[in-house]
């Protein structure tokens, strides 16, 4: 009975100081992991957005709450000394999983500026598609809500890719849902 209760310690003390360990890893390289996403992932797709941005809209980046709860970051696009654009990355359900997209808003007109695909996991060839030039150029200029042609709206869909074409039109809805629910702060944060 003894060595069941020393061995039942034992087990209980390792646990434990394992899942201080891993606690303590995520802590630590948490920081590490946001700076390399902010860095090679969302930054790139922000900059091909924000072309004549004069600011680093990745450093002068900041998080708001939305009502449900969760926590957002809003990428300031400034010209001239004022804000001219947000830009908020949202995701969307595609074949092979989410699809991360950064969506631009030009804040005067409430148009889009444009988007960029961060993350995805689509068929090559096929869902992929949605990161070409002829399928992103569609998206500047476009009046809120932005819809599909086939849905009333005036992007086209990508031929046998419309799961993917569907899933970056749900994340730039839900971007868009963002936009309009911060509008009023955002003019405020950024004055």
């Amino acid at each position: 009975m003894k060595s069941i209760l020393q061995m039942i310690v034992v087990l209980s003390v390792l646990c434990g100081m394992a899942g201080f360990c891993l606690s303590y890893l995520k802590m630590t390289t948490a920081p590490l992991i946001e700076s390399q996403a902010l860095t090679f992932v969302q930054g790139p797709a922000i900059l091909e957005v924000f072309k004549n941005a004069e600011n680093s809209p990745i450093e002068d980046r900041r998080s708001f709450t939305l009502a449900d709860g969760r926590r957002v970051n809003v990428f300031p696009c400034m010209e001239g000394g004022r804000l001219t654009g947000v830009a908020v990355e949202q995701f969307g359900s595609g074949y092979g999983g989410d699809l991360g997209v950064v969506v631009g808003f030009r804040i005067a007109e409430d148009t889009l500026a444009g988007i960029g695909i961060t993350t995805m996991k689509e068929t090559a060839g096929v869902g992929t598609r949605v990161k070409e030039p002829s399928f992103l150029k569609q998206f500047p200029g476009k009046a809120l809500p932005v819809k599909l042609r086939n849905q009333g709206g005036e992007i086209d869909a990508i031929s046998g890719a419309t799961v993917s074409s569907n899933g970056v039109i749900g994340a730039v809805a839900k971007a868009v849902d963002v936009y309009q629910e911060l509008k009023p702060l955002l003019l405020e944060t950024w004055k």
